[in-house]
């Protein structure tokens, strides 16, 4: 073991990268899934979702009212999500990967969150979405597909088609990079997942997650440099992240049940200084006609 760097859990999947600014879309830049390991609760996910702190956002909002109803946020610029997940309990969540500049004519990537999320099990949605897909049409990027049965990695960064992987029971951390190469941040996050869960005094597994998300702590470097070639921050690989024009905007954690709609709690901020809220009523909740479809994205 190197000298200041805590090694990944045993069992940990590593799905890593390097986050950064930058993209046509709001990202999630640690996305961390436990897959069939937790007792009762077939799929946990918990997220923060790190951006610039200029782009407009509503961090949850009903994004499709019709059946299957679709919860997520929505970039206010692009139109699009980072995260998403119906009411049978699919959930799609992306990251881009970093690039020092993005193609502005090709389609917003938070299109695809919200394609996945209109079918009613995971298997279906990687089936007829990805059979359909060009990756040339979008920026690069990564995303996990999942619900209480299915769990899919998928590679949009280069190809004919997309790279799909169906993924074991286990616990992953998502960052902006391919799956199973490891960085410093993974391997910290995955540590400190690990410990919470076993270490949680008794709390809920969601309540332990978040712990986590509002962590400070930079993990050791070193690390590499930003797509443009600066220096990355330290910051960049802690968490939560706090810098001076970027930063983590949100929070959210979503529990699929074995069975009925999946809980939902969002922070409208970071979870060092902002408290998760139970949205689920948003299931239920009257909304306007204007949420029928994804609309606004491009």
């Amino acid at each position: 073991m190197i000298l200041g760097r805590r090694s990944a859990a045993p069992g940990w999947r590593r799905v890593p990268g390097q986050p950064g600014p930058g993209g046509n879309v709001t990202f999630v830049c640690l996305l961390i899934a436990l897959f069939r390991s937790v007792p009762e609760l077939p799929l946990l996910v918990a997220a923060n979702r790190d951006e610039l702190y200029a782009r407009p956002a509503e961090p949850i909002t009903v994004l499709r009212a019709r059946r299957p109803r679709i919860l997520g946020g929505r970039d206010e610029v692009a139109g699009g999500t980072w995260l998403a997940v119906n009411s049978r309990g699919v959930l799609a969540g992306l990251t881009n990967q970093p690039v020092a500049s993005r193609d502005a004519t090709k389609r917003s990537r938070g299109e695809l969150p919200l394609a996945f999320a209109a079918y009613p099990d995971a298997a279906t949605a990687v089936a007829e979405v990805c059979g359909r897909l060009d990756p040339a049409d979008y920026n690069p990027c990564w995303l996990l597909v999942g619900d209480r049965d299915r769990l899919f990695s998928i590679d949009l960064t280069g190809g004919p088609r997309p790279g799909v992987e169906e993924l074991p029971p286990g616990n992953y951390v998502l960052e902006n990079a391919p799956l199973r190469r490891e960085t410093a941040k993974q391997d910290q996050v995955a540590t400190m997942v690990e410990a919470a869960l076993a270490d949680g005094g008794g709390q809920a597994p969601a309540a332990a997650l978040a712990t986590v998300l509002r962590d400070h702590q930079p993990a050791a470097g070193p690390w590499p440099p930003l797509p443009d070639g600066r220096p990355r921050p330290a910051e960049l690989s802690a968490a939560c992240v706090h810098t001076a024009q970027y930063g983590t905007r949100s929070a959210m954690i979503v529990s699929v049940p074995a069975d009925g709609l999946p809980g939902v709690q969002v922070a409208a901020g970071p979870l060092c200084t902002a408290s998760l809220q139970d949205v689920s009523s948003l299931w239920t909740s009257p909304v306007p006609a204007s949420a029928g479809g994804p609309g606004g994205m491009r």
